[in-house]
């Protein structure tokens, strides 16, 4: 079996890294037989600085041995691993193999959580910008497998985030899992106790199971 690692990205809406999204997420991960560890990547940065940061990150665990490297972020940090996964550019040692992305901010040019929109490209950042970091414009046939959960009730980071990057992989024939959780508010972490969205973790970790991890 080829040695497998899950970089988990915590969010922050780019100014800062949730507890509740880190180490106790990588540990859940490793309770379900993964390799995982937490990347703490900068925040109150412009762009690229925390895409460029990921990447030198995957770099680092492929030259420690890892054959395959999944992401695994939230909000804002799910955000960054999706770019990372999906951003044209990567060299063959940055590439990711699949990515897990929990409510995660996709698109920069709807008018919700405009908070990790200013902190990323700036309050005053153009369509041009806006539409080079939006994960939905970013998919093409070659992106890799996306495991993707978010609540219905998420009033932060509305669920439309979710639809739309679903819309884009489905359009690109990119094999994609998407959950939606009709309770839970942003930024729910493990979501232990919140209902029927505390079923991701496993649903996850079975998903990368399947492909190998």
């Amino acid at each position: 079996m080829k040695s497998s690692h899950v970089i988990v990205l915590p969010g922050g809406g780019y100014t800062m890294l949730s507890d509740n999204e880190g180490e106790v997420v990588a540990e859940r991960l490793r309770s379900f037989g993964l390799s995982a560890g937490v990347f703490a990547y900068p925040v109150q940065t412009r762009h690229p600085g925390p895409l460029d940061a990921v990447r030198a990150e995957i770099r680092r665990v492929r030259a420690a041995g890892a054959e395959r490297v999944a992401l695994l972020g939230f909000s804002a940090g799910g955000h960054l691993a999706g770019h990372a996964a999906f951003a044209p550019g990567a060299r063959d040692d940055e590439r990711v193999d699949a990515a897990v992305l929990g409510y995660p901010v996709v698109s920069m040019e709807l008018a919700t959580h405009r908070g990790s929109q200013d902190e990323l490209l700036g309050p005053d950042a153009g369509g041009p910008a806006r539409s080079a970091t939006s994960l939905d414009r970013l998919v093409t046939a070659d992106a890799p497998p996306v495991f993707l959960w978010h609540t219905a009730a998420d009033e932060s980071v509305p669920v439309e985030h979710a639809y739309r990057l679903a819309l884009a992989l489905a359009a690109h024939a990119v094999p994609h899992a998407l959950h939606v959780f009709e309770e839970g508010e942003h930024g729910l972490g493990l979501a232990e106790g919140q209902g029927a969205a505390e079923q991701w973790g496993r649903l996850a970790a079975a998903w990368l199971q399947a492909r190998g991890w």
